[in-house]
């Protein structure tokens, strides 16, 4: 069984996951005008950050994508899942002037990285609000960690969903190749145990978000 290092490396995954699970809402709702939330992956190397790409409501093209990468913590303070929301809304809106060190690509996509000091949050809205308060009635916090848990998505070129997870037996974060549709329930059942099927994983390639691919294309 992989374990984190120390505390620090397991908040920053619980707070991975948090963003992952917000942003979902956005994948058909706009986060903000018209875009929508395109991708949601956890920073490489184990850093202390999330990427998210913005794009129009089903795009798939990463050269159409922006992606932003948003530490998630100042000094010794951690940033909120609803911090990166603001963040990202903020970014989005305006003109904003990166240094040449802060624009790269990556997966096809332009990767901004953000410094969240030269950044004033766009406000929390009463529906976000709303929407926080909903969801904590409606998905109570467990008390245990799930065995697998989600880190990010992406929505592929190809009609394939990649779903960033991390899982109690395989260290670092895996990345599962699936297609909608078909029994969900059943792969999600089954998702912890096939995450260390050698006949299906690869290396990740171009993908620097994850340790290795999982091909659950065809299960």
């Amino acid at each position: 069984m992989s374990s984190p290092v120390n505390e620090d490396e397991y908040e920053i995954e619980d707070l991975q996951r948090d963003v992952a699970s917000l942003l979902l809402e956005y994948v058909h709702a706009p986060l903000l005008e018209d875009q929508h939330v395109r991708a949601v992956l956890p920073a490489p190397l184990d850093s202390p950050a999330v990427r998210v790409a913005l794009g129009g409501r089903g795009e798939r093209v990463p050269a159409r994508l922006k992606a932003y990468e948003i530490p998630l913590r100042s000094g010794e303070d951690l940033f909120t899942s609803h911090d990166v929301v603001a963040l990202l809304r903020a970014v989005h809106t305006g003109t904003h002037i990166y240094p040449a060190n802060a624009v790269s690509t990556v997966l096809g996509m332009e990767l901004l990285k953000v410094d969240p000091a030269r950044v004033k949050e766009a406000p929390f809205t009463h529906d976000d609000w709303s929407a926080t308060l909903l969801r904590c009635l409606a998905h109570p916090e467990r008390p245990t960690r799930a065995d697998t848990a989600l880190r990010g998505f992406r929505f592929r070129e190809d009609g394939l969903l990649r779903l960033y997870v991390d899982g109690d037996e395989v260290p670092g974060v895996s990345a599962v190749d699936v297609r909608p549709g078909g029994a969900l329930t059943a792969l999600l059942a089954a998702l912890s145990s096939l995450l260390d099927e050698a006949w299906r994983t690869s290396a990740p390639g171009d993908d620097p978000h994850c340790r290795r691919v999982v091909d659950l294309t065809d299960w």
